[in-house]
Order: structure tokens, then sequence, then C-alpha cells
């Protein structure tokens, strides 16, 4: 049974770090591997703010080929949790501001090295992904399903992150919110809810995501 494009965006949106695989320009014809902080954007691809000092930066604007993999670390032996690869183009950009606070919510150690200067966003767009979550339950994924997979624009969610806030007792601290679902951090945890009727038009978020939160401190 191969899995949906859900799965793949709900790993994606659960995890803080993961494996970037660049093409090392110190001894060409060779992967170059180097463990990341990111953050899904508004479209899921995953957006990592790198110093141009780095490694994998020099390798990235030599060559854009990358693949970068997420997995879960709290699913206990690494050969049964699920893990996702996703292999296509990392490349600088311009990020829009509310982008850029996005990215500070997920990753909010990065505000001190945007004061830096030397440091720039980079954005993995996938042209397949390789999603395994377990035994039998395996197969490739093209990319376009995920560029085409319902989003929210920017300007949504900021509303969307302000009302919903209200419905969360403090420490929790809403990061995100898509069609998919949202992400909630409390203290140092943080954890991925799921809307039951997925995706969601923007226009129904707030009435999805309160059920959602039941069902999350219910378990």
């Amino acid at each position: 049974m191969k899995p949906g494009i859900d799965e793949a965006i709900d790993l994606l949106h659960a995890t803080l770090v993961g494996v970037l695989a660049s093409h090392t320009t110190a001894l060409p014809g060779y992967p170059y591997a180097s463990i990341l902080p990111f953050a899904p954007d508004q479209e899921s691809h995953p957006v990592f703010l790198i110093s141009g000092l780095a490694e994998h930066t020099q390798n990235l604007l030599a060559d854009p080929r990358a693949s970068f993999l997420v997995w879960d670390a709290e699913g206990g032996s690494v050969l049964t949790s699920a893990r996702l690869t996703l292999v296509g183009k990392a490349q600088p950009f311009p990020a829009d501001p509310l982008l850029v606070e996005r990215y500070l919510r997920y990753q909010p150690d990065a505000r001190r090295y945007l004061q830096l200067g030397d440091f720039r966003f980079f954005r993995l767009q996938a042209e397949r992904l390789r999603y395994i979550a377990g035994f039998g339950r395996m197969g490739w994924i093209e990319g376009q399903r995920l560029a085409a997979a319902a989003s929210i624009a920017l300007t949504e969610e900021a509303t969307l992150i302000e009302r919903l806030q209200a419905h969360l007792q403090p420490p929790q601290e809403l990061l995100g919110v898509d069609p998919w679902g949202a992400d909630l951090r409390q203290g140092p945890l943080r954890r991925r809810l799921q809307f039951l009727r997925r995706p969601v038009a923007a226009a129904d978020i707030e009435q999805a995501f309160v059920p959602a939160m039941e069902r999350a401190d219910e378990r």
C-alpha cells in the first residue's frame, strides 16, 4: 500500500531537523551529508537558513541537486519508524517577511543568525519523495503532488494564528496552520494536530481546529 501525500506532509511538519545530502565540491563525485534545522513553508517545502561559510552552502551554490531526509524520532526503532526522503533542488530565494516570521516560530534560535547578515534562506523543491511508513508501506511520490497539495496563503495563516491562539492554554504556542493540520509547541515538546476531514478550506480551519485539539488531548 502506497502512502499518501498527507502522510508525507504530516511528517515534514512534525520534524525539527533533517539530513541534507549535497554534492561536495571538496571531493567531486561524492555526497556530503549534514544535519540541518528546517521549517516547512506554506506549501510544505523544506526551508533552511544557512550560512554562506557552511560547506553545504558552497555545495548547493555549485550544484543545487540534493536530497533531504526526515524521520519520526519518537517512533521507536528507526527501521519501523516513518521516514521521508525528498530529492530535488535546494536554491536560495528572497523570503517573504511573513515566511521569515513563520520560520522563526518553528526555529526561534535562528533569530540571532539572521542578525549576523551572513545567513540566507534556501528552499528545497522536491522532484520526487520516497516515503517509508513501515514494513510493506512504502513508495515514491511525485514532487508535483506536493506542489499541488492544498495550501493557504501566508496572510491567511497569520490571521488564523491570531484567532486560534485564543483556543490554547499557556504555555502552548501555535507555530503554523495549513489545510492538513496545525503545529503546536508546549515547552520543549512539539506536536502535529491532524484535521479529521482534510484538506480543509481556509474558511473552515478554525472549525476543524477545536475538535482536533480535543482528540489530541484525549490521547
